[in-house]
């Protein structure tokens, strides 16, 4: 049989599999703008298949989305601007308890909008009446609770704000700006959060990813950053102190990602790791990173680092979590960018003796003589060549300059690895 589940996000992992337990050789198919983090993280390691609908509706526009403090002035003008061209405002604010309150404050903030209030709580009957009202027009804002984040494509609505933006999650945040822009007017997202509370580190992330993602098909990307946020689950997320800690996120999924191809049936080749030993300094100072869980996560970040894309990648992230990068640091990146382009061409070693560099290879099955020409052409005699059943480069270090040498030997290895980092 086939299982098919809409709105992935809503349903807990529990429920997901007491359905599948019905028939055990059921095929599943499952849609969501959001995916979750656990399943996105089974499609990349290959356990799930994944298909991105990236084509929109016609005419429509990527919603434009505002993060901001609480600000009574920017509601109202929100709001006037809304009704002013005949249209409807969402108001979410997620605690039913205080809902009546936050409504009233609405009221006298803008006198003019007809407000509805709508929330779990109320019986079906009450709700019904309140949203078929509301579509029909007899309202112009509806202050309500997350309960609109799914499930409604009102067309005449395209103001959303979202207050305490900061305590919902990032799927909830997408699906709930979702909500509007659902015609060809421009659609507007507010997501606030009160003045002048200092956000954690993990809300400032969720909402500056939901602010940079904004064009059609962000759903995904918008999960993978909520990956990276949140973790898979409990093996890979926060509620995790053991071994996973010590060996690292990216470790286990390379681990997983051979196993997953071995029960394919797919040919792995292992590599030599390349040992890099040279007198450069590259490490994390003490106090650029204070906090040594950050500095074993940044360490384990920069480790993981599999070409140029994701070198830029986190060097990005290190500056925007720590400030400007130390020399020693970026140093750091670019060495463990080397080695892992280093490894797949066989090259098992680089090290320096005093003022002469030895790029070691296993054997000449990945030399390429037009790249060694280039090579000696470009340095020449700053490199030289042995061809030997185990070949190797000498690059003669002319200079006392760290960052120079780095920079050189990065563009040898890229030449010999038919790489253009720079």
């Amino acid at each position: 049989g086939l299982l098919v589940v809409d709105e992935e996000q809503r349903f807990g992992v529990k429920s997901k599999e007491t359905l599948k337990q019905l028939k055990k050789t059921v095929d599943v198919l499952t849609l969501t703008a959001t995916p979750i983090p656990r399943t996105l993280h089974m499609s990349m390691i290959g356990i799930r298949d994944v298909s991105v609908i990236e084509e929109p509706p016609d005419e429509r526009f990527p919603v434009q989305t505002y993060v901001l403090a609480y600000n009574e002035s920017v509601v109202a003008d929100a709001i006037t601007r809304e009704i002013s061209r005949g249209g409807q405002v969402y108001y979410v604010y997620n605690r039913v308890q205080n809902i009546h309150k936050v409504a009233n404050q609405l009221a006298q903030l803008v006198p003019q909008g007809r407000i509805a209030i709508a929330h779990g709580q109320m019986s079906e009957r009450q709700l019904e009446r309140v949203m078929l009202d509301y579509m029909s027009g007899e309202y112009d804002i509806l202050v309500s609770t997350t309960i609109i984040e799914t499930g409604l494509d009102i067309s005449n609505v395209n103001t959303i704000i979202i207050l305490d933006a900061d305590k919902l999650g990032l799927s909830q945040l997408y699906q709930l700006r979702g909500r509007v822009g659902r015609s060809f007017r421009q659609g507007y997202a507010y997501l606030m959060y009160e003045k002048d509370k200092i956000l954690s580190e993990v809300a400032e992330k969720r909402l500056k990813t939901i602010k940079e993602f904004t064009e059609f098909g962000a759903g995904f990307k918008i999960a993978m950053r909520d990956l990276e946020i949140r973790g898979a689950g409990n093996l890979l997320g926060g509620e995790q102190h053991g071994h996973m800690a010590a060996i690292g996120y990216d470790l286990y999924v390379k681990l997983l990602e051979e196993t997953v191809r071995q029960l394919k049936g797919d040919h792995i080749e292992e590599f030599e790791d390349t040992i890099i030993e040279i007198n450069i300094d590259a490490y994390i100072p003490e106090e650029y990173i204070k906090n040594q869980a950050h500095k074993i996560e940044i360490y384990k970040k920069i480790a993981s680092i599999r070409n140029i894309d994701d070198m830029y990648k986190i060097e990005e992230e290190i500056r925007e979590r720590f400030g400007s990068i130390p020399v020693n640091t970026q140093n750091l990146l670019v060495i463990s960018y080397i080695k892992s382009i280093a490894r797949p061409f066989k090259i098992t070693a680089i090290t320096q003796n005093g003022k002469s560099i030895r790029i070691q290879f296993k054997d000449d099955s990945m030399i390429d003589a037009e790249k060694v020409s280039s090579i000696l052409h470009k340095y020449n005699r700053k490199v030289t060549f042995n061809a030997t059943s185990e070949p190797y480069f000498i690059y003669k270090v002319s200079t006392m300059d760290q960052n120079k040498i780095l920079s050189e030997l990065r563009d040898i290895i890229e030449i010999l690895t038919c790489h253009s980092g720079h």
